[in-house]
């Protein structure tokens, strides 16, 4: 079977805040990054919620990385081909690569780590899905695939496909393998410590692959929960680069003006982001769809980019977000409207009793940034119009994960997930009933089951033409917009924080989850 090589494309750096385009990289010196929440492991192999992926790539790193418009670069593999049916993938492994405790990188653990993705990473179930042989031959390492996957190349990053030692990871459970707390990998940055509650400790990789790399002595990674207490430590120099929407957006206009921090808003983002209202489509209520269209009738998108956003978004009808490349801009089939709301509740068989209420729920909102809390707040508002009484419900990440996917101990709840670079990856695993699992974080959290969706979105993960993908998708989001397993609302643009003299931190497309192998800090 011939093979067709994709050639390597050198791409420029994208300088972010650089006033002189002729300035030259520095090394040396600490970057004080802020992460919030605190990530429940460093290495997304298992798991992959919370600030993981904003971690993991500075240690642990995957085949490809991509400029910010998504060219592939090498970082472990050097070369790639992929056969002109689509259904084998060749990947060349870096040679000379050490992993942190001094042992060689070999294509053994790079075929090591795509089992254990295929079979424990909450996307790679989909990613992976088709592939059915991993060899190794020689320095290469051979995926072959049953059908084609056109997205697949993309999935390769250090975030979404790190590799890891297969000398560290069995046969056992890499959820619980005590590398995903003191990770060793091949990056440009060797894990020192982690102070649970305070921060993470990382030094520079003295033996990294690629030369003169990384400019930075230090990374230390904070965790601050408090708002104002994040805000007080980016005044006062203590932080000098913050995660997406790390300064709540009703403080954001403090650092627009102040020339000593760079404020960047990404409207269009490779990898967008949603919020939606979840679904327990376990519970008796929620599981009548007249319900869901009353409560879908009293949401305005729009007022929800103002009032949870501070207008930094866009309303999002459907799963795949508006700069989405395979968004579709459909009519919303329940406007907002009291009236039907309330016919729709009596229809459902729950009239309002003589003190004008007819059920309570609880919510329970994630707890990353403030936008799903405030969105929470908007619900709790509109429903209570309806007499439906809404309790929300506080609590950390972990035991928010764990209510909502392990023991299933929720009714509502509003969320924040990623679109990720494209729709079998980053929105499939939210609808397709084969990624019910109990205990698999940003899952089918819903427990939605319908047979027409699940071969949709599994005819759009096999096809390569363009035209036929879409329409498949376009499908897909029809069906969403009127059943609301999950009501979609919002897709919040992504701000970013940094000190002036912070450089190329987005130079690639992983943008702060990067390995920051390229980030210096300028003189100041």
């Amino acid at each position: 079977m011939k093979l067709r090589l994709k050639h390597l494309v050198a791409a420029a750096l994208l300088l972010v805040a650089a006033p002189a385009l002729a300035e030259e990289p520095v090394h040396g010196g600490t970057l004080r990054y802020l992460v919030d929440p605190e990530p429940p492991t460093l290495v997304p192999i298992a798991h992959t919620a919370g600030a993981t992926i904003h971690v993991s790539a500075k240690v642990t790193e995957g085949l490809l990385r991509f400029t910010p418009d998504l060219v592939p670069q090498p970082e472990l593999a050097t070369a790639w081909s992929t056969s002109e049916d689509g259904l084998i993938y060749r990947f060349t492994i870096r040679e000379g690569v050490k992993w942190h405790d001094g042992e060689d990188l070999t294509p053994k653990d790079v075929a090591h780590s795509f089992e254990l993705l295929k079979e424990y990473h909450p996307r790679g179930r989909n990613t992976f899905a088709n592939v059915t042989d991993i060899a190794v031959d020689g320095n290469d390492v051979v995926l072959t695939l049953s059908t084609p996957a056109p997205y697949l190349l993309y999935a390769l990053t250090a975030g979404e496909s790190p590799i890891v030692p297969a000398h560290i990871y069995g046969d056992g459970d890499p959820a619980t393998n005590p590398n995903g707390v003191a990770p060793i990998g091949t990056g440009p940055f060797v894990f020192k410590e982690w102070v649970r509650g305070s921060h993470i400790l990382l030094a520079r990789n003295e033996n990294y692959w690629e030369d003169n790399k990384p400019y930075l002595d230090e990374v230390i990674i904070r965790f601050i929960p408090d708002a104002n207490a994040r805000v007080a430590a980016l005044q006062s120099g203590e932080i000098d680069l913050t995660t997406g929407n790390g300064v709540a957006l009703s403080q954001l206009s403090e650092f627009k003006t102040d020339p000593r921090f760079i404020t960047v808003v990404n409207e269009k983002s490779s990898s967008p982001t949603q919020t939606q209202v979840l679904f327990n489509l376990d519970h008796e209520i929620l599981s009548n769809l007249k319900v869901r269209q009353a409560i879908a009738h009293v949401i305005d998108r729009q007022a929800l980019v103002d009032i949870a956003w501070y207008g930094y978004g866009k309303p999002s009808l459907t799963p795949i977000a508006p700069t989405g490349k395979y968004h579709a801009d459909l009519d919303n089939p329940y406007p907002l409207d009291f009236d039907r709301a309330n016919a729709l509740l009596d229809e459902a068989g729950y009239p309002r009793d003589g003190s004008g209420k007819r059920f309570a729920l609880t919510l329970d909102y994630l707890p990353i940034q403030d936008g799903p809390r405030r969105e929470g707040e908007y619900l709790k508002s509109q429903l209570e119009k309806l007499g439906v009484e809404v309790t929300i419900r506080a609590q950390d990440f972990a035991t928010y994960v764990k209510r909502v996917y392990t023991d299933r101990d929720f009714e509502i709840t509003t969320g924040l997930t990623g679109n990720l670079f494209d729709p079998t990856v980053g929105v499939q695993r939210l609808y397709w009933s084969k990624n019910f699992k109990i205990g698999l974080p940003f899952s089918n959290g819903s427990h939605y089951n319908n047979p027409q969706v699940d071969h949709l979105l599994e005819a759009a993960s096999q096809t390569v033409d363009e035209t036929e993908r879409r329409a498949l998708f376009d499908e897909f989001q029809e069906i969403i917009a009127t059943e609301i397993p999950e009501i979609n609302l919002t897709s919040p643009d992504q701000i970013f924080v940094s000190a002036a003299y912070v450089r190329n931190y987005a130079s690639t497309s992983d943008n702060v989850s990067s390995s920051f192998s390229d980030v210096y800090l300028a003189p100041h």
